[in-house]
């Protein structure tokens, strides 16, 4: 994908190359932060699944309990214990709670269980006989549902943790692998341009000091050649002093008028 023809469709100017420097600062800073972010991510994602494995340990041994605990209230009150209970609940004892937790700017949900002590129909359930066995049954089926709570919140927050992990990795492999190469090969490119234009600049240059050069050795030959005909000649050769003469052309008028006499005039 870093191949040399893999670059932006840019003009190559200096502001092009300032501006494509700029978005591979960008680029750079962009990746690291989604490195890390995806690293913070990644550690509480295994910490995640550590407490899910343990959550479902806690879960099977709890559950076994309470199955073991519903039979033994099955045994002393009967069958119609589940009627029983049905008939006396009113309202629930425990509550889910659902809150928001901020982890590297990804919200993972979490639930907490909210126990209402104030409720307990079914407390004189079981009175007549069982009522041992409906108490230990009723605490461990407590238990049972915090364990149940506690495994809901972290397999939702696994599963959401999961996603963003994805996403950010796709984000930190199209930067690293894709929008750095490109924006590195298109500054090479404009480099390259830019550093062609000076040396034809250069040539240029160079190229009319010669010229120049050139031109100021043929005058001074020329010079040379008349200075030296003249001087076979016999007659020196004056140098033109096209200033003075000027200066000279411009001051005969001026004193010819001074020096002619008007015998009209009268001073």
């Amino acid at each position: 994908m870093s191949g040399a023809g893999n670059r932006e469709a840019v003009f190559p100017t200096r502001m092009t190359l300032a501006l494509m420097k700029g978005k591979l600062k960008g680029a750079t800073q962009g990746h690291n932060l989604l490195k890390r972010k995806s690293e913070a991510l990644t550690k509480r994602f295994r910490d995640i699944t550590r407490r899910i494995d343990e959550a479902k340990r806690k879960m099977g041994k709890v559950m076994q309990t309470a199955a073991f605990s519903l039979a033994e209230v099955t045994y002393a009150t009967g069958d119609n214990i589940a009627f029983q209970v049905q008939e006396s609940v009113k309202s629930a004892r425990f509550r889910v709670q659902a809150r928001q937790e901020n982890v590297s700017g990804v919200l993972l949900p979490s639930f907490d269980v909210r126990h209402m002590e104030h409720i307990d129909d079914f407390k004189m359930t079981g009175l007549g006989r069982g009522g041992q066995q409906v108490a230990k049954a009723k605490e461990v089926y407590s238990k049972a549902v915090e364990a149940l709570v506690e495994l809901a919140s972290l397999q939702t927050a696994f599963v959401i943790l999961d996603e963003v992990i994805k996403v950010t990795n796709r984000r930190v492999n199209a930067i690293e692998h894709v929008i750095i190469p490109r924006t590195e090969n298109t500054i090479a490119y404009i480099n390259s341009e830019l550093d062609e234009l000076d040396r034809e600049e250069f040539f240029r240059l160079k190229k009319i000091q010669n010229n120049k050069q050139r031109d100021a050795a043929d005058a001074l030959a020329e010079e040379t050649a008349a200075a030296e005909a003249a001087k076979a000649s016999g007659k020196p050769r004056e140098p033109i002093n096209p200033v003075t003469e000027e200066a000279s052309s411009e001051a005969a008028p001026a004193a010819t008028v001074l020096e002619d006499e008007d015998d009209d005039v009268v001073f």
